[in-house]
């Protein structure tokens, strides 16, 4: 099983928490969020899958429990 990378996410917040990822921080580096191209739930997760500025597409979870509150960078591909 590979290791989670780690990302900083800041997001909309609309009527819930944490509605929509706005940027990304990774490796020192900001993200702008260009468009959320979808979006889906797991029992612990939800997933965004959006376009950065940079044209590339990543797939951001965000995972929330009782005891923990991440996000990860899950996948990545050049647009």
């Amino acid at each position: 099983m590979r290791p989670e990378f780690q990302v900083r996410v800041e997001c909309y917040a609309g009527y819930k928490a944490d509605e929509k990822p706005l940027r990304f921080h990774m490796r020192g580096r900001c993200y702008q969020v260009e468009e959320v191209l979808d979006q889906w739930y797991g029992v612990e997760d939800t997933w965004f899958s959006v376009r950065a500025a940079d044209g590339n597409l990543y797939v951001l979870r965000h995972r929330v429990t009782a005891q923990l509150d991440s996000w990860t960078l899950e996948s990545y591909r050049r647009g």
